[in-house]
């Protein structure tokens, strides 16, 4: 991540403008590591976002007020307490490093004026937001707690005394000569490795940019100076996924040269900041929600596979149970030969002429025994009437299950997540938790994937089951056609005729969104069945997306999107 000290040089500036003299009015802590300051100007309501976060370490300004708990944490409480009405003076950068300083006018209690400081410490996984009290020079509170046990060095707790993080021995960005960075680069064969160990305040591909920028020098001044002019260039680098992977104030040439990445200009730094760390957040949330998921229906999945494997087994005996029918026979046409306390007889099978031997309880009478037998074999039967109903029951579950997982590996957004926690709520598999009163669930409305194929017709897919089944069964119409991949979880997709006739074009292409949107996206060739909707049926009590269909066809496509989707 490129959150340097020359980005936080042009953050400071822009935090500078927007916020000095500046009127704090609330204070909010979203999440154990974020906080929220809402700061009144003379240019309207400005929202101060900080993060200590090890993933999300940032300070920047947000248009939108996040979802804050009911009940504010203890360091909320804390900056409520000090700083509710305190005047923003100043905001500066200490030193070259990555650290903001925000000094306040506040009064006490009694009226009279006092200082505070609110510094954040942008390092990774150390970062900090610490209130400090300037007459003492001690910490009021911070947002993390650092006790001996966890850095011998520098313990960050309430009323020790602030120290700064070690200086480094490097050459701070701004105050660099040009014979230091001739020094540096001159005869190097990795100049960009010398910059980020000799200079302070520089990230790793800020360093390349400045090696592969021509006069390193004359590179860096430039960069203060537009920094300091407030011309810089904010951006965000994007992949092949859109997903965000690093922002800076300059173009960087470790993204420039290489055409997996394009670029996404701002008209702020804070706006690029903001996109980024959302997108990356939004990334990082999804998927840890996505492995969440997936944990639990994995071991659901684990259960049902072993429950089926018990089922088998039994029915595989069940089917092999016609011996007891005839134990039970052989023993009632040879009672005579059993005498009492035996524990086996050996008989000749009126079927075959085969000697059979048979099993014998001593405790019970030969009439007994054959009794018995006949139990375990009228027993087997009713068994594997039984056995087959629960062996296609589980094996229901087990396909359920594995198309939840499937939409699980697809889902990209918190939303597609959360509607398929609550369809496993409403199957059953979830215990269901009663929401705040406050928070009332929202009425779910299907948002299915929709595109637009080449002949203009408009195709869409089902993001979870639930949205299989209204799609299949309220939003097409019988004339529609039905594609879903062959025996493999996916999703149901829909080619919306409106009384034309698809093309071998249409076909295609809808079959290979169908395998796009399916548990073998990332394979090749993959079978997709197609068909009327009005073939498409489900039998009552079935679960959420299980359709049975006739009059199909199949296709075999690579799965892909339309152009421009």
């Amino acid at each position: 991540m490129s959150y340097d000290g020359v980005v936080t040089r042009a953050m400071v500036r822009e935090l500078s403008e927007a916020l000095t003299l500046g009127k704090i009015e609330k204070i909010y802590q979203p999440q154990p590591e974020q906080l929220l300051f809402v700061i009144h100007t003379q240019r309207g309501k400005r929202r101060l976002f900080l993060s200590a976060s090890g993933n999300h370490s940032a300070a920047y300004l947000v248009s939108e007020t996040p979802e804050n708990p009911a009940k504010p944490p203890v360091f909320c409480m804390v900056l409520r307490k000090h700083l509710n009405a305190a005047r923003i003076t100043s905001v500066t950068q200490h030193e070259n490093d990555r650290i903001i300083e925000i000094l306040l006018e506040t009064t006490n209690e009694l009226g009279f004026a006092e200082n505070r400081k609110l510094i954040v410490e942008i390092m990774g996984k150390h970062s900090n937001v610490l209130l400090i009290n300037m007459e003492t020079g001690r910490i009021i509170d911070s947002i993390k707690h650092v006790s001996i046990d966890v850095n011998r060095a520098r313990q960050i707790l309430p009323g020790k005394a602030y120290e700064y993080p070690p200086a480094q021995s490097k050459i701070p960005f701004t105050e660099v000569t040009r014979e230091q960075m001739t020094a540096l680069t001159d005869g190097q064969l990795q100049p960009e490795r010398s910059l980020l160990a000799g200079i302070q305040g520089i990230s790793p591909v800020l360093a390349q940019a400045i090696a592969s920028g021509g006069d390193a020098y004359t590179f860096l001044r430039h960069l203060i100076d537009t920094i300091d002019q407030g011309t810089i260039t904010p951006l965000v680098y994007l992949d092949e996924d859109d997903k965000p992977v690093d922002f800076h104030i300059l173009p960087l040439s470790v993204y420039e040269e290489d055409p997996r990445y394009r670029a996404l200009h701002f008209d702020t730094l804070s706006e690029a900041a903001g996109f980024y760390f959302a997108g990356r957040e939004s990334s990082n949330t999804v998927k840890q929600k996505s492995n969440d998921l997936q944990r639990v229906v994995k071991t659901h999945l684990d259960k049902l596979k072993l429950k089926m494997q018990r089922l088998e087994e039994d029915l595989f005996k069940a089917e092999n149970s016609d011996k007891y029918r005839l134990y039970g026979e052989l023993l009632t046409a040879n009672l005579h030969l059993v005498n009492p306390g035996m524990k086996e007889v050996t008989v000749t099978s009126y079927y075959d002429g085969a000697d059979v031997k048979i099993p014998l309880d001593p405790k019970y009478t030969p009439a007994k025994n054959a009794q018995h037998y006949f139990k375990r074999y009228a027993k087997a039967k009713t068994a594997i009437k039984e056995k087959k109903l629960q062996i296609e029951e589980t094996t229901a579950d087990i396909e359920y299950l594995e198309s939840v997982a499937s939409f699980v590996d697809l889902a990209k957004t918190i939303e597609e997540i959360d509607l398929l926690r609550r369809e496993l709520v409403d199957s059953g598999y979830i215990r269901y938790r009663k929401p705040p009163k406050n928070g009332a669930q929202k009425k779910y409305k299907p948002q299915p994937y929709t595109y637009k194929l080449t002949s203009g017709k408009i195709v869409m897919a089902g993001r979870n089951n639930n949205e299989n089944d209204w799609l299949t069964m309220k939003k097409a119409s019988g004339q529609d056609l039905w594609f879903h991949t062959k025996d493999i979880p996916g999703s149901h997709v829909i080619l919306f005729l409106n009384g034309n006739e698809p093309t071998e074009e249409d076909l295609c292409e809808t079959a290979a969104i169908a395998a796009y949107h399916s548990k073998f996206s990332s394979s090749g060739n993959v079978p997709v069945d197609y068909t009327k909707v009005r073939y498409v049926k489900k039998p009552s009590g079935a679960k959420p997306g299980f359709v049975i269909f006739t009059h199909n066809r199949t296709l075999y496509v690579d799965p892909r999107l339309p152009a421009g989707d």
